[in-house]
């Protein structure tokens, strides 16, 4: 066992070299050694041994677990990563294929459901972080990493800075919205808990930004309390706020770029759960004439 962790830490560290190199996200780091210390587990030796086979009886292992297709999927783009780039064997990789995931439509809560699941969080930090996911439409990432300096007032605008895909960004900052940042800015500020050009939501050290586990913590407990019977996270209030903005009429290209997704057919899945939108749309069985 000893000999086995000495042999693949060499191979640990160039991969984790060859990633800061292209400077990928922590998180993506993790990920994909993750990926490889499972590979490695089910192989039982360093994983620069493997072949195209056990490669191949490795996918098999995981689908005959259970693994989701998205998991499965995760695992394969780090292995690709490191036969490709650390170890310069992409052929290995010719027998691993990524799978299929089903495409589901997204949760959306109704504006009346919102009003309550934001009137249900005890907390006025949590409140307020709630109330510009849901009018904004950040990500839950995103929001946590706001700081002071990212509202614009004059402009009305909240500046995103690297977010998903290392992009900035403008993001929208409605009128009600600020009034409640500034009563936010207003309490924290006389409690010490946030520092001059410090994060818009810091955690319990004014220096850490507050985490998305406890946005999520806080989410789920005011679903509870306002007694929504949706599985709902973060994540939702975004899909909420495209699928509003839909219903009010605005451009799905607008939509585009407030949300930062780089192509319109991702945006276009919300026409889906806009049911405003398809409620006006006229059935041609409408339009037949009486025989």
């Amino acid at each position: 066992m000893q000999s086995s962790i000495q042999s693949v830490s060499p191979l640990r560290q160039r991969m984790t070299e060859d990633m800061r190199m292209r400077k990928l996200k922590p998180k993506t780091q993790a990920a994909y050694i993750r990926a490889v210390r499972k590979f490695a587990k089910f192989l039982g030796r360093s994983p620069d041994t493997a072949s195209d086979e056990d490669l191949r009886r490795f996918q098999l292992h995981l689908i005959d677990q259970g693994t989701s297709p998205i998991t499965l999927n995760a695992t394969i783009v780090g292995l690709n990563f490191l036969f490709e780039i650390t170890l310069g064997r992409p052929e290995a990789m010719a027998k691993m294929q990524s799978v299929r995931v089903p495409q589901k439509l997204p949760v959306v809560l109704s504006k009346e459901e919102v009003t309550r699941l934001i009137a249900c969080v005890g907390h006025i930090k949590h409140q307020t972080a709630l109330s510009l996911a849901y009018g904004t439409g950040l990500r839950v990432g995103e929001v946590v990493a706001l700081k002071i300096g990212d509202i614009d007032s004059k402009r009305m605008t909240l500046r995103v800075q690297q977010g998903k895909g290392g992009k900035d960004r403008y993001a929208m900052l409605s009128p009600i919205l600020l009034e409640r940042l500034r009563v936010w800015w207003r309490v924290a500020r006389a409690q010490g808990k946030i520092l001059e050009g410090g994060w818009l939501f810091p955690g319990l050290d004014p220096l850490q930004a507050l985490s998305t586990r406890q946005l999520n913590r806080a989410i789920h407990d005011a679903a509870t309390l306002a007694k929504i019977d949706k599985r709902v996270s973060m994540h939702t209030l975004r899909h909420s706020f495209a699928t509003h903005l839909l219903e009010q009429k605005v451009d799905i290209r607008v939509i585009q770029v407030l949300l930062g997704h780089n192509r319109l057919e991702t945006t276009a899945h919300y026409v889906q759960v806009a049911t405003g939108v398809l409620r006006e749309v006229i059935s041609p069985l409408e339009t037949l004439q009486p025989s």
